[in-house]
Parts: structure tokens; C-alpha cells; sequence
């Protein structure tokens, strides 16, 4: 609307082919380098997505490992292994509620504890023969990795550059200012780049929704931990 507006205020000379040739190469130039920061940040919210999602899958690996450990344990896990179960169903709730404040009590001092009442839980067992001692040294091993887990998902961060979101939208304003003085202003015109802008918005949505794994529309699937809390306990 800019871009159509100036049009309607400039000199005419300001218009000539020889200035719209200039206009054009100097939009033509954004629009490249443009194209390359959008290709670098879907490329780098999608590997955050994807590194998010493997993490999820390799966990409820490890979960249901861990649970089959204790298992041949004996007996005498069974209330590690109910403790274990009890945690995975809390997680799944609090990790993929669609609250926002429910889904910051993953990273609370009661979930850590709980987290670590587990462990030292685990650590309690009195193994009995050489068997159990290696079950149980395999059970401490795989709990750490999972709680390693945990803690990886909690520090994971946004990987998209604020500044360099900023410098993108600024380009793409120019980039469409440019589009406004070359075209006479009328409803086809400025429904059509509405609908551009519309959909250039749409791909910078989604590359913010990517960068949030687990949150917001565009989310991580829950079905590798809860198809682990379904093998828990079998």
C-alpha cells in the first residue's frame, strides 16, 4: 500500500523506464538474498524439529528398554518400575498439554524430584547374585541417558535469529513497497498482493511454529511415549 501510494505522489520522472530498470535490479537483489535467509531458516527450524522429534523417539526407546531391564530384574522392581510408569504418564500430560502453564511444570523442582526419587530408587536395589548386578548397573546406565534426555529437552531453545527475523520482514516490506510502484493502483492489484504477502507470512509462520517443537499448531507427535507407557508394566 506504500509502494502504491508513492506511485500516486512521485514526479513522473521519477517513474521512467530508466528508474524502474534500477528499481527493478535493486529489488531483484533483495529478493535473492531474500530467498537465501528463507531457505537457512526453514532449513535450520526444520533440523531443530527433526532433532526434537529423533530425541522423542530414541527416549521412548530407552524407556521401554529400561522397563524390560527391570522386569527381568525380578520382583523386586516392581515398584521402580511402577514409579517409572507413574513418571512417563506424567510427562506425556505435562509435555503435550495444550496449556502453556501445565507444560512449564516439566521443568519444576516437584518434577525433578520425582525424577530423582526414581533414581535413587533404582540405586536402592540390593542385588542378589551376578545376574541382578548387571541388570542393575544396565538399568543406571539407561535411566541416566533418559534423564539426559529430559534435561535436552528442556534447554532446548529457539534456533531462529530474532535480528536476522527482523532484517527478513524489513526485506520483504521493501520487496513489496517495489511491487506497489510499478503497478496502478486497483482491487485486482491489491488482492493480489495480499494474497503474496499473505503467503510469504504463512511460510515465516511456519518456520517459527517448526522452531517450537513443542508447542503451538506444528507439534512433535506424543505417539512414541505413549506407545511406551502402553508397553510399561507388561
Amino acid at each position: 500500500m506504500v509502494g502504491l501510494f508513492l506511485r500516486s505522489v512521485l514526479p513522473e520522472h521519477h517513474l521512467s523506464a530508466e528508474s524502474k530498470d534500477v528499481l527493478k535490479l535493486g529489488i531483484g537483489l533483495i529478493a535473492t538474498m531474500c530467498a537465501l535467509v528463507l531457505g537457512l531458516l526453514v532449513s535450520s527450524a526444520k533440523g531443530s524439529f527433526d532433532r526434537v522429534n529423533e530425541e522423542l523417539v530414541q527416549t521412548a526407546a530407552k524407556i521401554i528398554l529400561l522397563d524390560r531391564v527391570l522386569s527381568q530384574y525380578g520382583p523386586e522392581a516392581k515398584e521402580v518400575r511402577g514409579l517409572l510408569r507413574g513418571n512417563v504418564a506424567s510427562a506425556i500430560d505435562v509435555l503435550f498439554s495444550e496449556d502453556a502453564s501445565l507444560r512449564a511444570k516439566f521443568d519444576t523442582p516437584a518434577t525433578v524430584a520425582r525424577g530423582e526419587d526414581f533414581q535413587a530408587k533404582l540405586r536402592a536395589l540390593s542385588p542378589q547374585n551376578d545376574v541382578q548386578r548387571s541388570l542393575k548397573a544396565r538399568a543406571l546406565e539407561i535411566s541416566a541417558e533418559v534423564v539426559l534426555a529430559r534435561w535436552l529437552l528442556i534447554a532446548q531453545g529457539g534456533s531462529i535469529s530474532t535480528p536476522l527475523l527482523v532484517v527478513l520482514v524489513v526485506w520483504l516490506s521493501v520487496i513489496f513497497a517495489g511491487f506497489g510502484l510499478f503497478a496502478n493502483r486497483n482491487a485486482t492489484v491489491i488482492a493480489t498482493l495480499f494474497v503474496c504477502a499473505l503467503s510469504v507470512s504463512a511460510a515465516i509462520f511456519m518456520i517459527l511454529e517448526l522452531d517450537s517443537p513443542l508447542s503451538g499448531l506444528i507439534r512433535v507427535s506424543s505417539a512414541p511415549l505413549r506407545n511406551a507407557l502402553a508397553h510399561l508394566g507388561q
